[in-house]
């Protein structure tokens, strides 16, 4: 059980906080040292080691840090003595090189896709009169008092959005005419609370898709009509 729990003991290296021989080679290392401990030949320098390959990546990042340890066959934590909270606190890591510049390109990758989806959702709020939203979701709720809390305004995002052909945007919907809004409530219910979509991608035409689903609809307006 000791073994197991020294094979995945995290490696440790110290900044140390005092003078320093490494037990090995006998080199003077001086204070703020690197070393790791090695029982009875007490300090190690890095090269004595066999760790001056690895690159110090330092605290700050823990995405990054994550990804380069997980690719870096050897890695080690650095800790250095805080006085002021009597605790070895940590500064960074050491990683393979190569591991590094390959958490790099996933981070950076990762970096992009969330500025695309950050332009895609200010684009999506700029197609959306927020005002006519939220008045056209007060008409949901009105018309359908049963509808599970906070589906309203899906409902009035989704039909609402400039330009996009959906019966939000008609004049009737303009107009927050009652069938316009049963409509887009119709439309939600049919994708989010039956098999709609599922017999689309089995090959179903919408015509014979909406017919068998048209009593699951059916059923859910009703319930979504009554008041409680």
């Amino acid at each position: 059980m000791a073994s197991q729990q020294k094979e995945i003991e995290e490696l440790k290296v110290f900044i140390s906080t005092r003078e320093s021989i490494c037990g090995e080679c006998g080199e003077n290392l001086g204070s703020k040292a690197w070393i790791t401990l090695a029982g009875e030949k007490g300090a190690l320098c890095m090269s004595c080691a066999d760790l001056d390959h690895l690159i110090y990546l330092p605290s700050g990042d823990a995405a990054l840090t994550r990804r380069a340890k997980k690719h870096s066959t050897l890695s080690a934590v650095v800790l250095r003595w805080s006085r002021a909270r009597r605790r070895f606190e940590r500064q960074g890591a050491l990683v393979e090189e190569q591991a590094l510049e390959k958490a790099e390109e996933e981070c950076l990758a990762d970096s992009e896709v969330r500025e695309r989806r950050r332009n895609r959702e200010a684009i999506r709020r700029q197609k959306l009169d927020r005002q006519y939203v939220e008045q056209f979701a007060q008409r949901v709720r009105e018309f359908f008092p049963g509808c599970p809390a906070g589906r309203e305004a899906a409902i009035a995002e989704h039909a609402c959005q400039k330009f996009s052909g959906r019966v939000g945007r008609s004049a009737a919907a303009k107009s927050l005419d009652e069938a316009a809004v049963r409509l887009a409530v119709i439309a939600h219910i049919r994708h989010r609370e039956t098999d709609y979509d599922r017999l689309l991608s089995r090959g179903y035409d919408r015509g014979e898709a909406r017919v068998e689903v048209e009593r699951a609809v059916g059923a859910v307006l009703r319930s979504w009509e009554a008041k409680g």
